[in-house]
């Protein structure tokens, strides 16, 4: 049943302006795109080879002048279904879709895609995949000065707090988890399962108040933020609205995935971007 959008109510606590992250970039990969220097935004895929001998395909979405990164992590079983003529197979996925309009906030976009189209589930609180999202964010330090940020939704919220909770010192410059799967359901996992009592980089957690997603009730946004017991910088970012097209309250073109509101959205959350991009 379909539902008329509504205005996003934005609860956000103010913002301080942090310094800009310090970190040491490696040598790039031979052969991996860096940003474009010409005037227009750029999108790639590729595959990115991993420290471990394996690679992941990635999309780049790049715009003219980058001021942050954001590694994109995708909820549901994560299989995004790149192709490598730059098809997208599955892009619902609110981080799938919205990557033009983050790009338009001055925002470079790189999401993964899953070894062989695998299924995630039960795997993104592992130590394995907190070294893929390690190197993930390695490769996005090669691009350039710009800070660094992993965002995770619904399920990949929880790759998202794994990834943070690991994070070598100094290398994100903050963490975002939007509809974040935090009661337990099929994947056997929560954000509660990736130590986010080891985050210490800012962390903001976001819930539509309109979200029916059972396993990721918005009541839960406070617990989420108050796991955060390291990190000095947590705000909850809470907003409403949204329209349903999918037939199930977790699908993405929902309240859950932030159907109908996706702009508003992205504005309150590039605000606490540019707060924290030095």
């Amino acid at each position: 049943m379909r539902q008329a959008p509504r205005l996003v109510i934005v609860a956000l606590a103010c913002l301080a302006l942090l310094p800009a992250v310090a970190y040491a970039h490696d040598r790039p990969h031979r052969d991996m795109p860096a940003f474009s220097p010409d005037g227009g935004w750029n999108e790639r895929v590729f595959n990115l080879p991993l420290k471990d001998g394996e690679q992941v395909r990635v999309l780049l979405a790049t715009p003219a002048r980058p001021r942050g990164i954001l590694v994109m992590l995708p909820g549901g079983a994560g299989d995004v279904g790149l192709e490598a003529d730059g098809s997208i197979r599955h892009g619902d996925n609110f981080v799938v879709r919205t990557r033009s309009l983050w790009n338009q906030h001055g925002y470079a976009v790189l999401i993964p895609d899953t070894h062989d189209h695998a299924s995630l589930r039960g795997q993104r609180s592992s130590p394995a995949y907190a070294r893929i999202i390690t190197d993930l964010v390695a490769f996005a330090h090669q691009q350039g000065p710009q800070a660094v940020f992993v965002l995770g939704t619904s399920q990949g919220s929880i790759a998202a707090v794994n990834g943070a909770a690991h994070a070598p010192a100094g290398s994100l410059a903050g963490v975002v988890l939007t509809e974040s799967v935090s009661v337990m359901g099929g994947s056997r996992e929560t954000v509660f399962s990736a130590d986010p009592q080891d985050i210490r980089t800012p962390v903001l957690v976001v819930a539509n108040h309109d979200d029916r997603c059972k396993v990721a009730p918005p009541q839960a946004a406070r617990q989420i933020a108050d796991a955060m017991t390291a990190s000095r910088d947590v705000h909850v970012l809470m907003v409403a609205g949204g329209a349903t097209r999918s037939k199930k309250d977790c699908g993405s073109l929902t309240p859950h995935g932030y159907f109908g509101i996706e702009g508003q959205v992205i504005d309150a959350i590039s605000h606490w971007l540019d707060a924290h991009a030095g």
